[in-house]
């Protein structure tokens, strides 16, 4: 792609960004603007507000990538995250909305009666967001890298600016206009781009996924690595290096890369003869086409990683604080409602298109799958397959479209991350929600600088596997039991919190074992979920005397329609 062409594309989303928010900023003025929007977002709205926020990085790039490399399995990711709306719609979407509460602390108060639980639920916002605000960063560095190649720190520190400025501005007001924005943005840079693609795919003869071989270099072709990576081949190759391969010094010359693994350092360029198996990224399984195609097939304990997948998707959507903010926009609890099959309705078309990026690039961009970088896929595929004029605008569209991810998530989470900094460390207020903005954004920032560089699928749906195995349980319990007690709030929180979230650890800062217990590690929800409600319902029934005296009206409040006269107003946290 031009360099200037997907630099225009991104100056143009960030543009309209601001100006976008710019009009939040003259529309927000009280405190209940900046948490809530003054709670009068219609479903419509809303629904495309959720929209933006909810497809990060992680559907726009991680999809499309995780589909290159492992192939069916992937496809449960789109249909867990929107089937998670079908949960929280069944479960909690009316009840939240009906609490009057501003943030997930604010409800875990309300309902149990205690600061204690509502500390905890604060840590468990923060960490949570920050973990998902990681990978937004790190791929806003991959996407100025491959189209401008710039430092991968360049675009942390872009969407950290952009996001910062709309939050100080207008806080939710200003977030929710520019994320309806966003989504339609994000649907229009895949939708189109994609018909083009496929015209021409079927101009180059429909060729398809069917072979008994994993996947080759149909020409002579250079790749260059961007940052270094350790590749295993599996049969000799010829090839001619550019750079340092395995600690040497190579000046374009020819190098036989035996079996095994092999380390290229960054800016390193490889020549590959036509029809040579491309290398795999180590800890990537090789598949053949049709291999790739099949589903539990191809990784070891597929099966357990699949359903274990499949339940943090669908349990963790309701504990993400970015996401539950949304609903407390509402006016009622049946916009709230209105509002989730709306998200559904939405999410689906958008979720039909990345796993066709994933299976194009599986045909012409095989050499991502050596480099690392299998989430810039859906970058390359316009430049590879159409080339020329329309090519580079197509490839700024997708470009523009990328940054709106990055930029519309980030946005959510910062509002939820400055909320809860603002009311239970900070003295509350606007200006408490402005500074409790900056913190939200430094510390993930700065992670994601010096971290390394990872699936932003993969970290995304540890997130998911931290919120499920924590908030989920407090949320149904809360909503639909109530002999739930504050000592096995606060046991469940801390129990799920410890497991999922040394799981995560360990996966992000060494990568999971081999075998069972990396599978267990990598994707922890199946035994971190269920251990959570267990410990939260076993200690609740054994402290029934710790039961919160007023939930009686709690339960009230919260399964009450609107049009009944009950008492609601705003949920007031006390402050200490």
């Amino acid at each position: 792609m031009n360099a200037a062409y997907g630099l225009a594309g991104v100056l143009l989303v960030v543009a309209a960004t601001v100006l976008i928010g710019v009009l939040g900023v003259r529309i927000s003025r009280t405190t209940s603007d900046f948490y809530v929007a003054s709670r009068a977002v219609t479903p419509l709205r809303n629904a495309s507000a959720i929209g933006g926020e909810y497809l990060s990085a992680a559907s726009f790039l991680g999809i499309a990538g995780l589909v290159l490399a492992y192939g069916a399995d992937m496809l449960w990711l789109p249909v867990g995250w929107t089937g998670g709306y079908l949960v929280l719609l069944v479960l909690v979407s009316a009840p939240l909305r009906r609490s009057g509460a501003y943030t997930l602390p604010d409800f875990a108060e309300a309902r149990l009666e205690s600061m204690a639980v509502r500390r905890a639920a604060s840590v468990l916002v923060v960490l949570i967001s920050w973990l998902y605000l990681l990978p937004q960063f790190q791929s806003a560095g991959l996407v100025l890298r491959t189209v401008a190649g710039l430092p991968v720190w360049t675009g942390g520190v872009l969407v950290a600016v952009v996001v910062a400025a709309n939050v100080l501005g207008g806080g939710m007001r200003s977030v929710t206009l520019v994320q309806a924005f966003q989504y339609w943005m994000k649907l229009t840079a895949l939708a189109v781009p994609l018909v083009f693609l496929l015209l021409a795919w079927r101009g180059d003869g429909a060729p398809g996924l069917s072979s008994d071989v994993p996947p080759r270099f149909a020409d002579r072709t250079t790749v260059a690595v961007g940052v270094a990576v350790t590749v295993n081949v599996t049969t000799p190759l010829q090839v001619v290096v550019d750079g340092h391969v395995d600690g040497r010094r190579y000046a374009g010359v020819p190098l036989t890369l035996g079996p095994g693994p092999h380390r290229i350092e960054q800016d390193t360029s490889v020549t590959f003869p036509a029809g040579a198996d491309v290398p795999h990224v180590s800890g990537r399984p090789v598949t053949t086409d049709r291999e790739w195609a099949m589903p539990l097939d191809g990784r070891d304990h597929s099966l357990y990683a699949t359903y274990s997948l499949i339940l943090a998707t669908f349990l963790g959507t309701m504990g993400l604080p970015h996401v539950l903010v949304r609903f407390y926009t509402n006016p009622d609890g049946r916009a709230a409602r209105r509002t989730t099959v709306m998200v559904l309705s939405l999410l689906g078309a958008f979720y039909l298109l990345p796993a066709l990026y994933g299976v194009l690039g599986r045909l012409y961009t095989p050499e991502l799958l050596m480099t690392g970088r299998a989430d810039a896929v859906v970058l390359t595929l316009p430049g590879r397959l159409i080339g020329g004029l329309g090519g580079d605008l197509l490839g700024a569209l997708v470009t523009g479209g990328a940054v709106a991810a990055f930029l519309s998530t980030s946005s959510g989470i910062t509002v939820s991350v400055a909320g809860v900094l603002a009311q239970d460390i900070l003295r509350g207020g606007v200006r408490s929600f402005r500074v409790g903005t900056l913190l939200a954004l430094v510390v993930p920032l700065a992670l994601a600088i010096a971290a390394r560089s990872l699936a932003v699928a993969d970290v995304v749906g540890l997130a998911f596997a931290v919120a499920a195995s924590t908030f989920c349980p407090l949320l149904v319990l809360g909503v639909w039991w109530r002999r739930l007690t504050v000592p096995g709030a606060l046991a469940g929180l801390v129990t799920g919190g410890l497991l999922a979230g040394t799981a995560v650890i360990v996966t992000i800062a060494a990568g999971p074992p081999s075998g069972l217990a990396g599978a267990l590690l990598a994707q922890p929800a199946a035994w971190t979920v269920p251990i959570a409600f267990t410990v939260m319902i076993a200690v609740s029934l054994c402290t029934q005397r710790r039961v919160p005296p007023g939930v009686a009206r709690m339960m009230v409040r919260l399964h009450t329609p609107e049009s009944l006269d009950v008492d609601r107003g705003t949920w007031r946290p006390r402050r200490v």
